[in-house]
């Protein structure tokens, strides 16, 4: 079994990447700082669905968090 060094390196990245980008957010007036956030929110959920290929829950978590997003953005400030 070959490990896959790139995939850790990867998920660090993404990992620092988001929550920049969730502070910076952060410091946009409402509505859209919970515009911004949901969108996150919706392209992780939509992400997560896609890598997933076949993985039952990882599509579900992906559907939660595509629906928290939706949420997020249009209803709950």
């Amino acid at each position: 079994m070959k490990p896959d060094l790139l995939r850790p390196l990867l998920g660090t990245l993404g990992l620092l990447i988001g929550f920049g980008l969730y502070a910076l957010a952060g410091r946009l007036a409402e509505p859209w700082q919970s515009a911004a956030i949901g969108g996150m929110f919706v392209l992780l959920g939509v992400s997560a669905w896609v890598y997933a290929r076949g993985e039952r829950w990882i599509q579900g978590l992906g559907l939660l968090l595509l629906i928290y997003g939706l949420l997020r953005a249009l209803v709950l400030r």
